[in-house]
């Protein structure tokens, strides 16, 4: 006989779960808890002659579902995930109108007869669990680090555009550390030249210096004499940009540190540098490839790897109709990320994506559609080589082996866009968009003159 254990998995709420002997519920709505006491009261209902004969069904939410996944695997039970997709569409076939905590770990405890190929059996926190959480959160601190430069452009555009050049475009250590203590353009003037420089020369490590002092100076000077004596309160703005600044030091500082982190992980978790191989995968890249993507004999084969990065199209046939609406997006959305970012440097590299891409720019093709067939190219690629164990071999398209100078010199020479044509299809593409929008509907006049003259009266062929 064989037991189901759906269980409906709460963050903050009890869990509830629902027990099926061979697919009939023997008991539904049993609440518990993420306490050993819970847990064992739990194991000793259940009845079990053997721990095997249990499958227990989950949803990962969140992180709440690891601790009870491997509290179970640990008593020998077999424990298998599905993706809440999967079980929020069961759902809505049984009852369209209700959700509850109840129906859904009824559903799954019923998903093992009902869809057995959607089950992915848990086997313990990998290896590269730490370097997935880290690839994550440093793509959210860089994401906040932007966000505070972009507000940093903006309070800057108050003091003038001479700004910008006198920092050079670009926030390093030396133009932050400068703006979180002189913003203040009076206090940029009194400071004057040569200690403006030595601070930056200490802060830059003597990359910079007397130049930039005076160009900081010069752009302080003309923002006086843009609003006058009677400008605006500088002091109040420094303290505003300073704010900011300071938040961009610390961002930049936790980068610094989850790099070095990062950077030991994927050497444990990729010692042979499989993913770093291929062409336009970068340190940070092959960390997040790595991490995210996890054991790849994981995945039946390389067609789930290429749908979990979410890069696959989403398909509609019905009959001799078949139609392709964008890609899906349910996968990872950083491995996705990623790997479109890795796919538009790897095809100035690599000849073979590079004439895929000339070939599918063509035609009308959007840019964003080319790159997302060459990040998918690419990802099983990657996944094909860490599979066998083999490290990326740039090729021509005849096959001859490059080294990664003469893949540039060839893509180079031979597989070049031309701009004209992309803005020519551009332009096309925009012309259907806006047809499609306006529902093709003419746009003439109903009381314009027509090119025959109108009938007054009804013609027949007795009157003809």
């Amino acid at each position: 006989m064989t037991m189901t254990l759906g269980i409906d998995v709460a963050c903050r709420a009890d869990h509830l779960a629902t027990l099926s002997h061979d697919g009939a519920i023997a008991w539904r709505g049993r609440r518990f808890q993420t306490s050993s006491q819970d847990l064992e009261s739990l194991w000793q209902d259940l009845d079990l002659t053997d721990p095997a004969e249990l499958t227990v069904v989950m949803e990962p939410t969140r992180n709440a579902w690891i601790v009870l996944a491997q509290w179970f695997r640990r008593r020998g039970a077999r424990v298998v995930m599905v993706p809440t997709t999967q079980s929020a569409d069961l759902r809505k076939y049984y009852s369209k109108h209700a959700k509850t905590d109840k129906l859904d770990s009824e559903i799954l405890a019923k998903l093992p007869l009902l869809h057995p190929e959607g089950l992915r059996e848990f086997t313990g926190p990998g290896s590269s669990d730490p370097l997935r959480r880290l690839t994550k959160q440093r793509s959210s601190i860089v994401k906040r680090r932007t966000a505070v430069l972009l507000r940093i452009d903006a309070l800057l555009e108050l003091l003038g555009p001479a700004w910008y050049a006198a920092l050079h475009e670009r926030y390093g250590t030396a133009a932050l550390a400068f703006l979180a203590r002189y913003a203040d353009p009076n206090m940029v003037v009194r400071l004057g030249r040569s200690r403006l420089a030595r601070f930056l020369h200490s802060r830059s490590r003597g990359a910079l210096g007397e130049d930039m002092a005076v160009a900081l100076i010069a752009a302080a000077k003309q923002t006086l004499e843009l609003w006058g004596p009677d400008g605006m309160d500088f002091a109040e703005l420094a303290g505003d940009i300073a704010t900011e600044a300071e938040q961009a030091i610390f961002l930049t500082g936790q980068i610094n540190e989850l790099d070095e982190r990062i950077a030991n992980l994927y050497a444990d978790a990729d010692p042979d540098g499989i993913v770093a191989s291929a062409p336009g995968v970068g340190p940070v890249i092959a960390a997040v490839i790595a991490g995210r993507l996890g054991d790849v004999h994981r995945f039946d084969d390389l067609a789930a790897i290429r749908a979990y990065s979410g890069l696959v199209p989403k398909v509609n046939q019905s009959g001799t109709g078949s139609t392709t609406n964008g890609i899906t997006k349910g996968g990872d959305p950083l491995l996705r990320e990623m790997l479109f970012i890795a796919a538009d440097q790897a095809r100035k590299i690599d000849p073979q994506l590079a004439a895929k891409y000339a070939r599918l720019m063509s035609g009308d093709r959007h840019r964003n559609s080319a790159m997302c067939h060459l990040a998918t190219t690419l990802l099983t690629r990657i996944a094909t080589c860490m599979r066998t164990g083999q490290p990326y071999v740039l090729r021509d398209t005849d096959g001859r082996e490059l080294t990664v100078a003469e893949g540039r010199d060839i893509v180079s020479h031979d597989y070049k866009i031309d701009r004209q044509k992309r803005k020519n299809a551009a332009t096309r593409r925009m012309k259907q968009r806006r047809k499609s929008e306006a529902g093709q509907v003419s746009q003439e006049s109903l009381s314009a003159p027509t090119s025959r003259p109108a009938y007054t009266s009804i013609r027949t062929a007795a009157t003809a």
